[in-house]
């Protein structure tokens, strides 16, 4: 009877303990959501530059042509804009819990519970067939990993190109003319210069 009162109090101490954490963690993410929410021009300039140095090194690394690299160098500048509010709508998001798990990790430590697990799973092992078999499969899931990275890198890509096309073409409508405009207020210009030409 002792035995089952000293379990049950134990019990009780590991869902007090446990939903005391929760709290606590809730209480994180509820700081964190409001920190990026009261910093945000201070996320914003900082994926600027991120968003600057990913973009060359991602060309510079993709391309080899000269003309080319200058080209998408400009079209990536020209997209930084609607990157910016794609990625400020992601922090938003997405960062406080991500945060906050990872702090939650952290204080947990979780990552060496992770380790010795590992190292117990490599002692056994099974024979040196079935290891090459996983090696197989293990470069199979890399290459397949690989190539949708470069298809989510792409995709990303060509809607920042999009995007930034958007926005240049309704910056560039919102001046208050449109090309058509332009060339029809140029064509009267012209026909009175080659009048007064031949008059001359």
């Amino acid at each position: 009877m002792n035995n089952q009162v000293k379990i049950s109090n134990d019990f009780t101490n590991v869902l007090a303990e446990s939903s005391k954490e929760e709290e606590l963690m809730q209480e994180v993410f509820l700081i964190l959501e409001y920190l990026t929410t009261k910093e945000e021009a201070s996320v914003k300039l900082i994926f600027d530059r991120l968003y600057d140095i990913g973009s060359f090194h991602l060309i510079n690394k993709k391309f080899r042509s000269r003309p080319v690299k200058k080209v998408l160098k400009f079209i990536a500048r020209m997209s930084k804009p609607a990157f910016r509010i794609f990625a400020w709508h992601w922090v938003k998001k997405n960062c406080p819990q991500l945060i906050t798990d990872w702090l939650h990790q952290q204080v947990t430590f979780r990552n060496q519970f992770v380790q010795n697990t590992v190292a117990i799973i490599e002692q056994k092992l099974p024979p040196a067939s079935s290891i090459s078999e996983l090696d197989d499969q293990s470069r199979e899931v890399k290459f397949l990993r690989s190539q949708v990275k470069l298809l989510t890198r792409t995709l990303i890509g060509l809607i920042a190109v999009f995007l930034g096309s958007l926005v240049w073409l309704s910056h560039y409508f919102t001046l208050g003319r449109s090309p058509v405009q332009n060339i029809e207020q140029l064509q009267p210009v012209t026909i009175k210069e080659a009048n007064t030409a031949t008059q001359k």
